[in-house]
């Protein structure tokens, strides 16, 4: 016990954050605080294609609970973030530190460096990915979706004849109640709608249990009853697991976000909540061109 007790305080961080959990607009808005690390350490992270800097020297931390946004203007380096951190696009420079738990030493933190992991090594060790389009597959029933998501080996002879346990069916039920698809599971995902189409997406993440969820514009192109809906699933998939979204809704942002990380030309311009983001006037200058009002009270 001794040694347990050490090796968990020489492992545990100089000066824990004091995190702030801003919970806007979709859940009640009370600011309380919580000593943790990162689950995720973005450090001097720069990106180069054919001598443009997409991204330009950039650090930043994604905290376990917390939504935190990626904003900014077209090309400002957004995506390419995201990329970065599931492997997808390799840096020139930097690194990404995916802060996980070894239960060797009492499910204490360890550090591994995922900046030049190959993506499926990324995602296998707890990052899930939802790219803009819904990836699905339209001619499956949106239970058959969820089914090929689970984890496992999922090599093609075995996924032709895999079938779910008890424990999995109810785990697949739960999610599919949780974005509100559970009386939709035995049609066919080409059915659904936009905005059901993503949930369902999201969905087939969660049933893999990621402790990262990396979600890109998860709201373009629904309607305001859809978008308010996302808004409460990525709210509530926060209380779980850490959620980076990329977004231009601003209203959306607002609601959603505890933290927002502003880029502009590759940089961070801004970093704090969506109130101190959306209020700064070089952040209204950049993002929305020469100081106007967005429509949405930016």
């Amino acid at each position: 016990m001794g040694m347990l007790k050490s090796l968990k305080e020489a492992l545990k961080p100089e000066a824990p954050i004091m995190l702030p959990m801003y919970n806007l607009g979709y859940i009640p808005k009370i600011k309380k605080f919580y000593e943790v690390p990162p689950v995720v350490s973005i450090e001097n992270i720069s990106v180069e294609f054919d001598g443009f800097k997409a991204v330009n020297n950039v650090s930043t931390e994604i905290f376990p609970h917390q939504v935190h946004f990626f904003i900014g203007p077209n090309g400002a380096g957004k995506t390419t973030m995201l990329d970065i951190i599931c492997g997808k696009t390799k840096p020139c420079a930097g690194s990404v530190i995916f802060h996980g738990t070894s239960p060797e030493i009492d499910s204490s933190m360890v550090d591994i460096d995922v900046t030049h992991m190959r993506e499926f090594e990324i995602i296998n060790l707890g990052f899930g990915r939802k790219f803009q389009a819904p990836s699905i597959f339209k001619s499956l029933t949106v239970y058959e979706n969820m089914e090929l998501s689970l984890k496992g080996n999922k090599s093609v002879f075995k996924s032709l004849f895999f079938k779910a346990t008890k424990e999995q069916k109810a785990k697949i039920d739960e999610i599919l109640s949780f974005v509100e698809l559970k009386n939709k599971k035995d049609e066919k995902a080409s059915g659904l709608s936009h905005g059901q189409k993503q949930w369902l997406e999201i969905a087939m993440l969660l049933v893999q249990e990621p402790e990262v969820l990396l979600l890109d514009e998860p709201v373009a192109g629904m309607g305001k009853p859809e978008t308010e809906r996302t808004g409460v699933i990525i709210r509530n998939i926060a209380k779980k697991y850490a959620v980076c979204v990329v977004e231009h809704d601003m209203e959306f942002v607002r609601k959603v976000a505890d933290v927002v990380t502003v880029m502009h030309e590759g940089k961070i311009l801004k970093e704090g909540t969506p109130d101190e983001c959306l209020a700064d006037e070089q952040v209204k200058a950049v993002y929305l061109g020469r100081g106007k009002f967005h429509k949405s009270g930016i």
